[in-house]
């Protein structure tokens, strides 16, 4: 049976949230988040989110550093849902919740709160649970969505989280425009110049690395999210700079290298390196570039997008070519509610 068979009758939800995204992406990143003043002052920023929220947190998190120079890391929802917090005065503490609805991420917002911190929720559900306990909500506004492995809301995350940069350094608008203007300038059918060659190594893939450096560190940890939950395939996100260490030695059996590429400068030698070295050790390495995709520069936060973007039709491509029904994994639900 054909891919596009398939596709008829299974993986259509996935399929058409995907082509929605671009969509998602330029009306969330535009949006005026009207940010209240204790957000504003922070001097240090956290996120805290859990699966493809939390790729969606890393991959800002190295955006609103570069631009605020200002420290932004994760914390563990644990630190607050069982535990008593830190403390977290004159900081802003980002919660990245599609649902809103997680257990541990509400107590962890409504926690953080009372531990000094300015709570903002980046949501895709008006009224959610988390929003309730913040001080501020910046809108997914993706709509539903209704097959389990996140697409469209993970690329309106992070424009979301670009919106709200935005709102903490207005210069960063000019960014947030160009990068609408690209994401809406995407058809549907569009497609990466390597994409039948990544589906054609994924369909026969047994171990994949997904390697990234900066923003493109984040998005690799989503692809290789949506790997596994999606093509059950063994799949582990690295960094450029670190997967040349003890991980290099599992080139000795069958391995596949997805490189995801940002065009960020400071990044080529190590992507660079990294391909070389599997390359020549006998691995698959398939290299994706967001600029193959649009024209012109994109900020770092958006090629990172444009690169989840790229690589979501064919991970659901796989899922069909294994025989799986990407909109619904054995397993899995939509909302996963953990404590």
């Amino acid at each position: 049976m054909s891919t596009m068979h398939q596709q008829a009758k299974t993986g259509r939800y996935m399929l058409s949230e995907i082509a929605e995204a671009p969509s998602v992406f330029s009306r969330a990143v535009l949006q005026n988040t009207g940010l209240p003043e204790a957000v504003q002052d922070a001097r240090a920023f956290y996120t805290v989110a859990r699966g493809s929220s939390d790729a969606a947190a890393n991959i800002l998190s190295y955006e609103f550093m570069r631009e605020l120079e200002k420290p932004m890391t994760s914390l563990p929802p644990s630190v607050f849902s069982l535990g008593n917090g830190v403390c977290l005065e004159d900081a802003g503490v980002i919660v990245v919740s599609q649902s809103g609805a997680s257990d541990d991420l509400v107590a962890t917002a409504r926690k953080a709160g009372r531990c000094g911190a300015a709570v903002i929720a980046i949501t895709n559900a008006p009224g959610s649970l988390v929003e309730s306990v913040a001080d501020a909500r910046v809108a997914i506004d993706a709509g539903p969505e209704i097959a389990v492995p996140a697409t469209k809301t993970v690329i309106g995350s992070i424009a979301a989280g670009m919106a709200l940069l935005a709102g903490l350094k207005p210069a960063y608008g000019k960014a947030c425009k160009t990068a609408a203007n690209a994401f809406a300038a995407l058809h549907p059918k569009d497609r990466h110049p390597r994409f039948g060659e990544l589906v054609g190594a994924l369909a026969r893939a047994e171990n994949v690395y997904v390697i990234g450096r900066g923003a493109g560190y984040g998005a690799a940890h989503e692809v290789a999210l949506k790997l596994k939950e999606t093509c059950a395939l063994h799949a582990e996100a690295y960094s450029a700079s670190e997967v040349l260490h003890g991980p290099l030695q599992l080139v000795n059996k069958p391995l596949t290298v997805i490189l995801l590429d940002t065009a960020d400068e400071t990044a080529q030698e190590s992507l660079n390196t990294a391909e070389a070295r599997f390359s020549t050790s006998g691995a698959k390495v398939i290299r994706l570039a967001s600029k193959d995709m649009v024209h012109g520069d994109l900020p770092q936060a958006a090629a990172a997008a444009m690169l989840l973007y790229a690589c979501y039709p064919a991970i659901l491509d796989v899922a069909l070519a294994l025989g799986l029904n990407p909109d619904t994994p054995n397993h899995l639900s939509k909302v996963t509610r953990t404590v």
